[in-house]
């Protein structure tokens, strides 16, 4: 077997001691790398109804056989984990340059568990893992952590950090990586800060032989050839992300006012033609990678002139600018980098303010709060990071905050995970990716809204919608266990898998062999859920998606969300 190194790393805090293990074969031909491997670990090797937040958990970073080759869109690795966002399956990718720093320190994966004495932070190199002290980090925002942390360790190093939110355990705390990337959702932050450790440092350079170099070169043509073909590919070149949030408006989809409209007024105001005109912006790239989607930005007007990040990207934009009607894409941004430095998933930390105006409204909270307030979006910010006054309730996440609160029916989320940017009562498939993703209500386990919006299923069919975002989430998981971006998924179809897979691992599959291993994976992942307690009976929607239009008429009924789930279960089951 080529393209993984067939070793992977256990690292037992508690007792500082390191164990490196060889992996069968069989499991890497069953499961390849990445998504695949984590769940087969994590299944596999964390006992049942273990505490998110207990030494007992397992933190596994995860890279695939992709990962240190020249194949477009590859430069991407993985946590998994059991989530305290939703006592559920946990899984979260990050791009940037860490990815091959990770896999060259010569192992798949790198499992945590037990926890650290003290406040420690871990440097890994080929063979070596060395325990630092991280009590002069304590409390430090994220990039304060990462640029010590690489002062002291070797040159060539990267980081992955966390921030106070990660520390102080609360449910949606990020990771951060390159100061601006991020491992943000399902609180994988907040497990690395229950097991003491502030950060990790890879001093990796090795890099995987491949089965066949030259197949990998022509898939390379193959897919630059699709890419330059695309429409798709400049609008990313220019626009980025960002450009979804016009797209979402004109299809009365975009969600504002925690949830209630599908259509922002002003819209334009947070829109990528705003950004365009008033911030200095750089394209960028995760090498190698032709779309260079992300935008390094400077604010050139207003109070947070001079502001300097990466993005803010169309997710943050509808969580923060959307659900919270903002009308100021440089407040976006500002909040944007604070949640970055708090180490806070900026998806779910907008829910969560939206969340809080509500409240304010119907008199269950004491922080006063309203749409379009950002001052008191970064006090809230704050407040969650470091678990102070209404901030504490909502650091312990949206479903344990609205049951505290007795806000139930209008809480938005799914096994309490906060949903992407695509309105369900609009984009009736994305109704089935959000109740159906084992991580809760996830946009990007299928990516549905692309088959939507592009016009290749009308967003109002309910019948036979299940086969085709089957396919995209089979594809879709494929992705994720080599591990490769989304924003490939035009470009590299079942082909060209199949030549990655042989030109990496040297494993020649079908179609149908790779919709099988796709399906297992997936399977895998719904019956973790299933032995941890989230049966079948949480794949649904919240009662607000099923019972309450939207301002502009937008409706989803229980039927046809039960006619699409009775499909994709069916299909699922009989593979």
């Amino acid at each position: 077997m080529k393209g993984m190194w067939g070793k992977i790393l256990t690292i037992d805090l508690s007792n500082q001691k390191c164990e490196y293990e060889k992996l069968d074969e069989n499991i890497y031909r069953k499961y390849l790398g990445g998504k695949g491997l984590g769940i087969y670990l994590l299944t596999e090797r964390l006992k049942k109804n273990t505490h998110p937040l207990s030494p007992d958990n397992l933190f596994i970073i995860v890279t695939g056989p992709a990962t240190t080759t020249n194949v477009w869109g590859q430069n991407r690795y993985a946590v998994i984990s059991k989530s305290p966002a939703t006592n559920g399956y946990g899984e979260s990718y990050c791009g940037g340059n860490l990815a091959p720093k990770i896999k060259g320190i010569g192992v798949d994966a790198i499992i945590l568990k037990g926890k650290a004495k003290d406040l420690t932070y871990l440097v890994l190199e080929e063979n070596k893992v060395e325990f630092k002290s991280a009590k002069d980090l304590k409390g430090k925002l994220t990039n304060e952590a990462e640029k010590y942390m690489l002062e002291q360790s070797p040159s060539g190093s990267g980081a992955m950090t966390i921030g106070p939110a990660g520390e102080n355990l609360v449910a949606c705390a990020a990771i951060k990586s390159d100061i601006y990337r991020s491992i943000g959702r399902g609180g994988m932050g907040a497990v690395l800060g229950s097991k003491n450790i502030k950060g990790i440092v890879f001093c990796g350079n090795k890099k995987t032989p491949v089965h066949n170099q030259e197949m990998l070169k022509q898939l390379n043509l193959i897919v630059s050839k699709i890419g330059k073909e695309s429409p798709v590919t400049p609008r990313y070149q220019k626009l980025g992300t960002p450009m979804q949030v016009e797209v979402l408006n004109m299809q009365k989809c975009f969600p504002t006012r925690y949830w209630s409209k599908g259509y922002h007024e002003k819209w334009k105001n947070i829109s990528a033609i705003h950004m365009q005109e008033n911030f200095e912006l750089e394209s960028m790239s995760c090498p190698p990678c032709f779309l260079k989607c992300t935008k390094k930005s400077k604010i050139l007007h207003g109070k947070h002139k001079g502001l300097e990040l990466e993005g803010p990207e169309f997710e943050t934009i509808y969580a923060i600018g959307g659900l919270n009607e903002l009308d100021s894409l440089e407040e976006v941004a500002y909040l944007n980098d604070l949640c970055d430095k708090l180490g806070i998933d900026t998806m779910s930390a907008g829910n969560l303010a939206g969340f809080a105006t509500e409240a304010y409204k119907k008199g269950k909270s004491d922080f006063a709060i309203d749409y379009n307030q950002p001052e008191k979006i970064a006090t809230l910010f704050n407040m969650i990071a470091n678990r102070e006054g209404f901030g504490n309730i909502l650091a312990d996440g949206i479903k344990p905050a609205s049951e505290k609160l007795g806000l139930e029916d209008i809480a938005i989320h799914v096994k309490g995970l906060e949903p992407g940017g695509f309105d369900p009562r609009v984009l009736k498939g994305m109704g089935l990716s959000y109740a159906t993703s084992p991580r809760g209500a996830c946009h990007l386990r299928g990516t549905f809204y692309k088959a939507e919006l592009s016009g290749q299923m009308s967003p109002n069919q309910i019948q036979g919608k299940a086969l085709l975002h089957i396919d995209y989430e089979d594809r879709a998981a494929l992705f994720d266990s080599m591990i490769l971006c989304r924003f490939y998924r035009d470009f590299i179809l079942w082909n060209e898998l199949a030549m990655l897979i042989e030109g990496t691992m040297g494993f020649k599959y079908t179609k149908e062999e790779l919709q099988d291993i796709a399906n297992n994976i997936t399977q895998m992942t719904r019956k973790f859920n299933h032995r941890e307690g989230l049966g079948p009976e949480t794949d649904t929607l919240p009662k607000r998606f099923l019972e309450e239009k939207t301002a502009e008429g937008a409706a989803l009924s229980r039927e046809d969300l039960q006619i699409m789930l009775n499909e994709y279960n069916a299909i699922r089951d009989r593979i």
